[in-house]
């Protein structure tokens, strides 16, 4: 267990770089890339599913103590939360009723090996938006993730987006220009889905990168710009284009609303 409770200098530690979710910015659009707070301290259980969210281009936040997990939501802005209820430094209920408390309003599955109904009607009552008993199919768990964030943004009813051309299926993590099928690999195809799911808006560097890239990675804004690259390459001859604004960002423009 650490010594103390991680500060706002620990969560910059975390990520090697001087994290932008701590200034201000545009709240997240309703389709950007996710970012996932998992908090579970088995660690199986925790890479397994990490692993599993990281693969079809998401964000994944892993911590496994309590206490610790409680500051970083505090501090942090995430799509949704992956909450075990057993943890050391503090259960799952206590960091649940903490954000309920302060209005933090983010989806929270919370996973559970307690069967009890007492445990699951406990859990709803606090807040928790829905839950998982342990052992589950991972596949039950993407499934409810997605139902959580589909509610979360408005209830998208779609899992394609469309751009000129280009169509990319969220849900198959398939991408096509027109009837040719685009190999992307999985954070080219997280950082197109950002910027097809809001055509013409402007994306800076630093929100590109705080979204593509976990606490883990080291990566700064030149990683942005590779991608970028290989992203166009890949995209040659769509009708749409990524423009980059010289001091601003990257924006996607359908040739089909000029």
């Amino acid at each position: 267990m650490p010594k103390h409770l991680p500060t706002r200098s620990d969560v910059t530690w975390r990520a090697g770089r001087a994290p932008s979710h701590l200034v201000h910015r545009e709240a997240p659009c309703d389709h950007r890339k996710v970012r996932i707070l998992l908090v579970e301290d088995t660690h199986d259980v925790g890479e397994a599913i990490s692993r599993r969210f990281q693969r079809i281009g998401h964000t994944v936040d892993w911590e496994t103590d309590g206490a610790a997990a409680s500051e970083i939501v505090a501090h942090t802005p995430y799509d949704l939360v992956i909450l075990d209820v057993m943890l050391p430094g503090m259960d799952g209920f206590a960091i649940l009723k903490g954000l309920r408390q302060a209005r933090v309003g983010v989806p929270v599955l919370v996973l559970t090996a307690r069967s009890e109904i007492d445990d699951r009607v406990s859990a709803l009552d606090l807040g928790a938006d829905d839950y998982l008993v342990k052992p589950f199919d991972f596949r039950e768990l993407e499934a409810r993730a997605r139902v959580l964030l589909r509610r979360a943004s408005g209830g998208d009813p779609t899992n394609v987006i469309v751009c000129g051309d280009i169509r990319l299926d969220r849900a198959n993590r398939n991408v096509t220009v027109g009837k040719r099928e685009v190999q992307l690999k999985r954070r080219e195809i997280a950082l197109l889905e950002i910027l097809a799911s809001r055509p013409g808006r402007i994306f800076s560097k630093e929100e590109l990168l705080d979204q593509l890239f976990g606490f883990e990675d080291a990566a700064g804004v030149n990683a942005i710009e590779l991608y970028i690259g290989r992203l166009r390459k890949k995209l040659e001859g769509a009708r749409a284009r990524i423009v980059t604004q010289r001091g601003s960002g990257y924006q996607l423009v359908s040739d089909d609303a000029v």
